[in-house]
């Protein structure tokens, strides 16, 4: 341990040690590489905290195809309200999937992903990982957002019949018959959950 608890206490600088031990696993990021992250992250995606200093985020998505078009999530919300959160499928070392609940915040909203920290969160308990194509997942994550079929198809850049196709094998993978239940089976939100920086609600 490289902080002692007893001498944070005694001078009141808590910085290193809320950093360390926080609960939820928490990464500072440059241009999406990993500058540094505390060992609740490190541990979440089993690799020693050394082995994630700079580098990609990508070895944490189960491809680089999902690695790519996730870029621009929430890039417009850092932009206009500096909040944004999502839930999406992660990688362990060793390859296993599971869902995180993702925030973030930047420094530098002009350019969300220049420099920014973010803190992530395994949900995997509440909701265990199905196998999904890529796609599907997709689709799951931001029909969670609370968007429609519709503005899933624009931000995917398929059309609208497509994403049904999808909604309808994710209600048949999970037996479900609509998109309320689909949450409620998974443990998950079945509203909005991004943060409105003009109301302060979440939306």
């Amino acid at each position: 341990m490289t902080i002692s608890v007893a001498e944070a206490y005694a001078s009141g600088d808590f910085v290193e040690l809320a950093f360390s031990f926080a609960p939820v696993g928490i990464v500072v990021t440059e241009n999406r590489v990993i500058r540094d992250c505390n060992d609740t992250f490190a541990e979440m995606f089993r690799y020693e905290r050394a082995a994630l200093k700079d580098s990609t985020f990508a070895i944490l998505y189960p491809t680089q195809e999902e690695f790519t078009n996730i870029r621009n999530r929430g890039v417009q919300e850092l932009r206009e309200g500096n909040f944004y959160w999502d839930e999406r499928v992660m990688m362990r070392r060793g390859g296993e999937m599971f869902w995180c609940r993702v925030r973030g915040h930047t420094f530098t909203p002009e350019e969300p992903l220049q420099r920014a920290v973010w803190s992530f969160a395994d949900i995997s308990d509440t909701r265990p990982y199905q196998a999904l194509t890529r796609r599907e997942r997709e689709v799951f994550s931001l029909l969670a957002e609370g968007l429609t079929s519709k503005e899933i198809a624009l931000k995917l850049e398929m059309s609208n019949r497509t994403v049904e196709v999808h909604r309808g094998k994710l209600l048949k993978k999970f037996g479900v018959s609509n998109t309320t239940s689909l949450f409620q089976s998974l443990g998950a939100i079945g509203t909005r959950h991004i943060y409105s920086a003009s109301d302060g609600t979440m939306r």
